[in-house]
């Protein structure tokens, strides 16, 4: 039985292995999927597979078992590869039937084109980068549960992961035993057109190769500006159409890193062929076609898809789920305790505002009811002072809590310079990333007391509709340049604001501090630090495990608060509208689940009444002072 070193370190040993008891069998592949999903089950195996997110590329052998936690940004159209293939062996000068599955190049021989044995298949292939916006302590986390063994690869030359594109073209001296495992590649595993697998790295560069990217490091793509980490090529054999774009995932595959791919980038983009003949632009190569250095490929054997990706709460199984979830519901009532003591630091004494900021955290589209998402609750927190750190660190703190985010200053440049929709850009034909492009589950924290008086132009006026129609429907519409394509979410929408905002919210609570300190930065500073790491863990497993609970209302309580209903219209119909009674539901519900609680009660009604007629007499009583606010 092959040990773990054999499994991680040589996945392709396993496979071949596979294939040669297969005997032209088709369940061979159904059975290597089997064998290393059996093998991520034992134990904590799964720690032991070195990840993409936390090892340097060039720290990892080349074609071994390796894991990447990341975010579907684009999906490219199939392609076609030899999945069984017929090779001349001149040392028996006799034929074998070999395996091209999960590889990118042939090894060993010479391919016979024309053998009738020859087996084609296709494959998917998505343009994964990590999960937008998350949060150092989450890879903190990853990184310290790992069991991984790694050092830097013998095959795979350390500098090579920091180049540019042309820096790549110009294609280094390496080291020897790289050039030696290269002598036997005959072709692309995948249909790339034919290259001569003997062309030396020494060679001359490309002369005829575009100059554009020479003074800029390449764009790969990442939706939110100074995001790091590796962007990887995913091929995906087999029930591709499980996934959508966006998707968190973690996958587990085969490594390729090989420097023949460059190789035949470089040949593609130098040909001779014509439009008509090449069938693919310029830029499209590029893109599609990166150097694997830069964009290392990816063969999937399994991916596990992730509803969250906090690690300090299981990821897999649902029932490993529910039976964490009640063992720990029974803490929740206090951890919320000490969390809103927090936040009543934070919110300098404000402890209403503290409440619904909890709210607002563990709020989640759990249904959508034709176009209505249901369960969302944008908060616009009004009343932040305008020339001060004081938006910095309530974002800084939200940081620290939530596994992603992202802090979008609403300054009239930004408003009107950044990309916020994603748009097709069909002569490259992929997908161009915006900032609105984010996994399920991200925080986005919208600072709009950075917004100054001036002209907002036509890209500022698209960027401020689509964050409009991201907190009312809970959807983003990508630009395709003839039409848009609805691409539905689940975003956490935080607006600081000195006023009311511009943008829609679900609930405007105006912050009212009872303590004024004297030096406001040094106080919050002082409030962050004094929460040890222990208790920050606390927090963060609260805030998940309360997004995660099941929640119902019982007819009795329904009918309970349908008379309830009624009887506030009674004497003023004006004063409880349908929209009020909707928000109040979705506060008794985050109320309820704060608490620990997945099922309404009447004691709960009563405190989310309570709780609601406190901030909406809070928002009159501004108003009266401040009647030129709309």
């Amino acid at each position: 039985m092959p040990t773990v070193h054999d499994w991680i370190n040589n996945p392709l040993g396993v496979v071949e292995g596979l294939f040669a008891q297969s005997d032209s069998s088709p369940d061979w592949e159904k059975k290597v999927v089997e064998y290393f999903k059996e093998k991520l089950k034992l134990n904590d195996a799964h720690t032991w597979v070195p990840s993409l997110n936390d090892v340097p590329l060039h720290y990892l052998k080349p074609n071994s078992l390796v894991k990447f936690r990341c975010m579907v940004q684009d999906m490219f159209d199939p392609e076609f590869f030899m999945s069984v293939y017929e090779m001349n062996d001149t040392t028996s000068n006799s034929k074998l039937m070999k395996c091209g599955k999960y590889k990118d190049v042939t090894e060993g021989g010479q391919v016979d084109f024309n053998s009738r044995k020859t087996v084609t298949s296709e494959r998917q292939t998505f343009y994964c980068v990590p999960i937008p916006g998350e949060s150092q302590w989450i890879r903190n986390s990853y990184e310290g549960t790992s069991q991984a063994r790694v050092v830097p690869s013998t095959s795979y030359a350390p500098n090579r992961h920091k180049r540019s594109y042309e820096e790549d073209d110009e294609m280094d001296t390496q080291p020897q035993q790289m050039k030696d495992s290269n002598q036997g590649a005959q072709g692309s595993a995948g249909f790339h057109g034919n290259t001569d697998s003997k062309r030396q790295e020494t060679e001359a560069p490309n002369q005829n190769s575009s100059t554009s990217h020479c003074t800029s490091s390449p764009d790969l793509n990442f939706p939110l500006p100074g995001e790091k980490g590796p962007a990887c090529l995913v091929k995906v054999y087999e029930d591709w159409d499980s996934f959508k774009l966006n998707d968190m995932l973690e996958v587990y595959g085969i490594l390729s890193v090989d420097p023949a791919l460059s190789v035949i980038a470089d040949e593609r983009e130098s040909s001779l062929l014509g439009p008509t003949e090449s069938m693919e632009t310029l830029e499209e190569q590029r893109v599609h076609s990166p150097p694997a250095s830069l964009v290392p490929r990816l063969h999937m054997l399994y991916a596990q898809p992730l509803v969250h990706n906090n690690p300090l709460l299981p990821s897999g199984a649902s029932e490993e789920n529910g039976e964490y979830l009640s063992t720990f519901r029974g803490e929740l009532a206090a951890i919320r305790a000490e969390l809103l003591a927090y936040f009543t630091h934070l919110t300098l004494g404000d402890s209403l505002a503290a409440e619904y900021l909890i709210l607002h955290l563990i709020s989640n589209v759990y249904s959508r009811r034709d176009v209505l998402p249901l369960g969302k609750f944008t908060l616009n927190l009004s009343g932040c002072p305008q020339s001060s750190p004081y938006t910095e660190h309530l974002y800084r703190v939200i940081q620290h809590l939530v596994p992603s985010s992202y802090r979008l200053c609403m300054s009239l440049h930004n408003m009107n310079n950044q990309r916020m929709v994603p748009k097709k850009d069909y002569t490259a034909n992929r997908l161009v990333s915006g900032t609105l492009q984010l996994a399920n589950n991200t925080s986005l924290f919208l600072d709009e007391t950075q917004l100054e008086q001036g002209q907002l132009d036509a890209t500022g006026v698209r960027n401020i509709t689509a964050l409009g129609n991201l907190i009312t429907w809970q959807k983003v519409d990508y630009d395709f340049n003839y039409h848009q394509m609805e691409f539905p979410c689940n975003i956490n929408v935080l607006i600081a604001s000195e006023g009311r905002s511009i943008l829609p919210s679900d609930c405007q609570v105006h912050l009212r501090p009872i303590l004024n300190p004297p030096n406001l930065e040094e106080y919050l500073s002082a409030v962050q630090v004094a929460q040890v790491p222990s208790q920050l863990n606390k927090y963060r497993i609260y805030l998940s495990m309360a997004r995660a609970l099941n929640y119902t209302i019982s007819d009795e309580i329904t009918k309970a608060v349908e008379e309830d209903f009624v009887e506030m219209r009674k004497d003023d119909p004006q004063s409880m509208t349908a929209e009020d009674l909707h928000r109040l539901l979705v506060v008794a519900r985050l109320l309820s689940l704060s608490h620990g609680q997945n099922t309404l009660s009447r004691d709960g009604w009563m405190k989310a009444k309570q709780l609601e007629a406190l901030r909406i007499s809070r928002t009159q009583q501004h108003k009266s002072v401040n009647g030129n606010e709309p």
